[in-house]
């Protein structure tokens, strides 16, 4: 396992069909690098490569992001992501998330949701298995059932990836995949 989890954790993890995370300061360590007519954003690869396998192993992947970005989008389109939602402020990451739910037929306890700011403490306070990465503001490792040992944009949501696989015995055939 990434890091040893409660067996209540384990449960929750055990149910989990949905993977949602927030993207700036999760996937990437928050900066932005912005010149010129392009914004550019720092993704990490092996997070990318921990979400292709969540989706191989049948898991729906989305990702939530309060904040438009071209980068993001282009990033989404790379990993074939189920779900991309960019809303800006015209609804609540919440709202967003709760018609996701409504159009999958899936409920909050089916849903890991990774954040990292206050931005994220609704879908936090709701979601089956609610992880904050590790360098995410006190609010939201406080509302979280789990916090990373590793940063936004440095693997934690590799690292969460792993957690719902090797919980559900779903990891294993990865790695002897990858090991051929």
């Amino acid at each position: 396992m990434p890091a040893k989890i409660s067996s209540s954790n384990r449960q929750r993890a055990k149910r989990i069909k949905l993977f949602l995370c927030d993207v700036d300061g999760v996937l990437t360590d928050g900066s932005i690098f912005i010149g010129g007519e392009r914004e550019f954003k720092r993704f990490n690869i092996r997070d990318g490569l921990g979400i292709v396998c969540a989706r191989r192993a049948g898991l729906k992947v989305g990702w939530v992001s309060a904040r438009p970005s071209l980068a993001t989008k282009l990033r989404a389109e790379e990993l074939h992501i189920d779900f991309l939602v960019q809303q800006g402020d015209n609804v609540s990451k919440t709202a967003a998330i709760e018609q996701l739910l409504a159009q999958e037929k899936l409920n909050w306890s089916e849903v890991c949701f990774v954040g990292d700011d206050i931005i994220d403490l609704g879908p936090l306070t709701r979601a089956g298995l609610a992880v904050a990465v590790g360098d995410g503001v006190p609010e939201a490792r406080a509302a979280a059932h789990y916090t990373t040992r590793a940063a936004g944009g440095r693997g934690a949501v590799r690292e969460v990836i792993e957690l719902i696989l090797q919980t559900q015995d779903q990891w294993q055939q990865f790695v002897e995949k990858y090991s051929e």
